[in-house]
């Protein structure tokens, strides 16, 4: 997904003071909101690998392959996840440091 940064010039401050929405992206989705779907999607991948865990230890597994993919991708996810935390938490630091 590409993310047209050309206007980024013509946001003002006053913009930002008034929480006016400023992004440019084709979904219409603000930061958050694009937060909330991600972790709404690491939620459902984590259930899926707990499902597939299930089955890999009730030997009820189809596909052991497909089930160690499932398990792979849940850790990815977390892992993505956890870093763009740091990251927030990292920017809010950076941020509480700005003398007004």
């Amino acid at each position: 997904m590409a993310i047209n940064v050309n206007n980024i010039g013509n946001i003002s401050t006053q913009d930002l003071l008034n929480d006016k929405k400023v992004s440019n992206n084709e979904s219409g989705l603000n930061f958050g909101d694009m937060l909330k779907k991600e972790i709404d999607s690491t939620n459902e991948v984590m259930e899926n690998a707990q499902k597939a865990e299930v089955d890999i230890a009730t030997g009820s597994v189809k596909d052991l392959a497909k089930a160690n993919i499932a398990i792979e991708k849940a850790d990815l996810k977390m892992q993505m996840m956890l870093e763009v935390r740091n990251k927030a938490i990292n920017a809010y630091k950076e941020l509480s440091k700005i003398q007004v």
